[in-house]
């Protein structure tokens, strides 16, 4: 049986910490970097840092925040938001990053993809991927924009495309369920599952100890982030992985 890896997801904005409901109603909640360097105190296995104005501004700004972090904390980084090429990603595996996550950029130009799997291999590259149920056409469709822009793609074509190109994982966010405390979006994640052998990062949605046992029970993921429920205190790394290993899973 696999580790599962438990990563603090820290989404922001300026300087500050931020989280909404569906990627949307920013709040501000507190210093990223007090609260990564507490989450690491306390025992997250990685971490992931999320610019979510980055590519709505055309920039990125976190080798500053990601460099002035790294100097206390020594789990795996990655960092998204704003990354458009080759040079980028440079910059910020210079910062002290172990890995980086590209939506927007990867969409409108997919063979950025392959260009930095092959100058850092494919370990480094983790497409995330900001899904939205279409009802109507009965599928995921791919976001942009830290979830502002429709694509048309459906995320399972989106996903296949990926591995091809040199992705070495995947952090897949349901909108309809980020930041709502009712679980993860199950059908989606056992559907990606089904389909490739990448490893898979669970966000959006978790609200108590049970989903996340849930999700990896059902979906086979390999990780999952979680933000609002260490944010708000609503409970603790260590509680989190204690519930997990009584019901038998091997937490990192």
């Amino acid at each position: 049986m696999k580790n599962i890896r438990l990563i603090a997801r820290l989404d922001i904005k300026g300087q500050n910490l931020i989280k909404g409901i569906h990627l949307e109603g920013l709040r501000v909640v507190g210093n990223p970097n007090e609260k990564a360097l507490e989450y690491y105190n306390k025992g997250i296995d990685e971490l992931l840092y999320m610019d979510v104005v980055a590519s709505l501004y055309g920039r990125n700004h976190l080798s500053e925040i990601i460099r002035s972090s790294v100097n206390n904390i020594f789990v795996p980084i990655t960092v998204g938001g704003g990354i458009r090429s080759v040079e980028d990603v440079s910059d910020i595996l210079k910062s002290g990053a172990d890995k980086i996550a590209i939506n927007t950029a990867a969409v409108k130009n997919p063979e950025l993809i392959s260009k930095i799997a092959y100058k850092y291999g494919s370990q480094c590259v983790v497409i995330s991927i900001e899904a939205k149920r279409n009802v109507e056409k009965n599928m995921w469709e791919v976001y942009t924009d830290n979830g502002r822009e429709k694509t048309g793609i459906n995320v399972m074509d989106w996903v296949q495309k990926v591995e091809k190109m040199g992705a070495g994982e995947l952090l897949i966010t349901s909108i309809d369920q980020e930041g709502t405390k009712k679980g993860f979006d199950l059908m989606l994640y056992k559907n990606i599952n089904e389909i490739t052998s990448l490893p898979v990062i669970a966000s959006g949605g978790m609200g108590k100890h049970e989903d996340l046992i849930q999700v990896v029970n059902q979906c086979n993921v390999d990780a999952v982030a979680v933000a609002d429920i260490l944010h708000y205190k609503r409970t603790s790394i260590n509680e989190i992985k204690n519930s997990a290993k009584l019901a038998g899973l091997n937490m990192r």
